[in-house]
């Protein structure tokens, strides 16, 4: 019986090896859920999402900075990130923890959560350059579009502490 010819390109396929983990590094970082009564009815609650470059649904967030505390990044990140100046940070809402790899690194980064409120005129937001898009959403909303399981726990959280303080 001859031998069947292998699929082009498996060779190179099973030949492939990732890199040994090398290092492991460590990123904080924090970032904030931002909600606002939407304009015009305040029993309905809105969260301004981001989509990123890849087209994921997500809240604004980034690296802390040296000199910052978590909830100095979260209000920068969120300045930088939106465009949005008038809000107020209350509340820690939580801690997300995940990792990933990056060449030969695992990197373990560290999120922490506030709850943000926008003060003001909110609708002037714009995204930063890099991103697709970004938006206020009604929460229910936000809740179907957020592409982070772990997010998606904390906006609950948020929103449960947004009606218990009737915020």
């Amino acid at each position: 019986m001859k031998r069947p010819r292998p699929i082009a390109g498996i060779r190179h396929f099973v030949r492939r090896h990732r890199p040994v983990i090398s290092e492991v590094v460590r990123e904080p970082t924090a970032g904030g859920i931002i909600f606002r009564r939407q304009p015009g009815n305040p029993q309905i609650i809105e969260i301004l999402l981001i989509q990123d470059s890849k087209g994921r649904w997500t809240i604004p967030k980034g690296h802390i900075e040296e000199g910052e505390n978590p909830r100095q990044t979260a209000e920068r990140e969120i300045r930088e990130e939106t465009g949005l100046r008038n809000m107020r940070v209350l509340d820690w809402v939580g801690k997300i923890n995940f990792r990933y790899r990056r060449g030969n690194s695992l990197v373990l980064m560290t999120t922490e959560i506030y709850l943000v409120a926008a003060k003001g005129d909110s609708d002037g937001v714009n995204p930063e350059k890099w991103m697709n898009s970004l938006a206020w959403l009604p929460a229910s909303e936000a809740l179907d579009k957020i592409e982070y399981e772990d997010i998606g726990k904390l906006i609950l959280l948020a929103l449960k502490k947004i009606r218990k303080k009737n915020l």
